[in-house]
């Protein structure tokens, strides 16, 4: 019984108590809910917030339309999201708890895959295309806008033709699992410098990292 009543109580809730909008952040990871996408590339956001969590010390609960986190650095408070949507109504969580903590879109970055950078490389970006990549497709419908700042995670793209979609939803290799860790660190760098020192300054320093 209290599983459930604590379940309802985070459906409903506000996560952020900061009343100045402009101190308030949201991080979200795009990804795919269930165990067999788990260790997918496609799955990098999810997997950029769960290291974040533990450099942080935090915790992800079920709430609204994903699963949902806070933390503090420096007076500024910050919201992750991991969206249950699945990766193509990834839109629709990312606008609903936006409205909801009344943070601003200038305050919101995206973190997604890449098949087009190289593996482990990170690119932070304040506008720009979908890519192809259905979860900012949907993103880009519902915001109506291409002018969010997103961070795009390389995944390479070593795959034949026609199989891409077999290689985003492919786990990682066992190379690219014995990097993920120093690449982790510096992807929890780069949202700690996003929220203290703003999307321009982090681009320089750490685009094509």
């Amino acid at each position: 019984m209290f599983h459930i009543l604590k379940s309802l109580f985070n459906l409903n809730r506000t996560w952020l108590d900061e009343k100045d909008t402009m101190k308030k952040f949201l991080i979200v990871g795009l990804g795919n809910i269930g165990q067999e996408y788990a260790e997918t590339r496609h799955n990098i956001g999810f997997k950029v917030l769960d290291s974040l969590a533990q450099q942080e010390d935090f915790t992800f609960e079920t709430a609204k339309l994903g699963d949902l986190a806070t933390f503090k650095v420096k007076g500024r408070s910050i919201l992750c999201l991991k969206p249950s949507t699945y990766m193509n109504r990834s839109g629709k969580a990312l606008k609903y708890w936006m409205d909801k903590e009344n943070i601003p879109l200038e305050n919101v970055l995206v973190i997604t895959d890449d098949i087009n950078l190289p593996f482990g490389t990170l690119r932070l970006k304040t506008k720009g295309s979908d890519g192809g990549h259905n979860g900012l497709k949907d993103i880009q419908q519902i915001l109506q806008t291409t002018k969010y700042n997103r961070l795009r995670f390389g995944v390479g793209a070593d795959f034949g033709k026609g199989r891409q979609i077999d290689y985003v939803l492919g786990e990682w290799n066992e190379e690219e699992k014995d990097a993920l860790p120093e690449r982790f660190k510096k992807t929890d760098e780069l949202v700690r410098s996003f929220v203290l020192a703003g999307v321009n300054r982090t681009m320089n320093q750490f685009n094509g990292s």
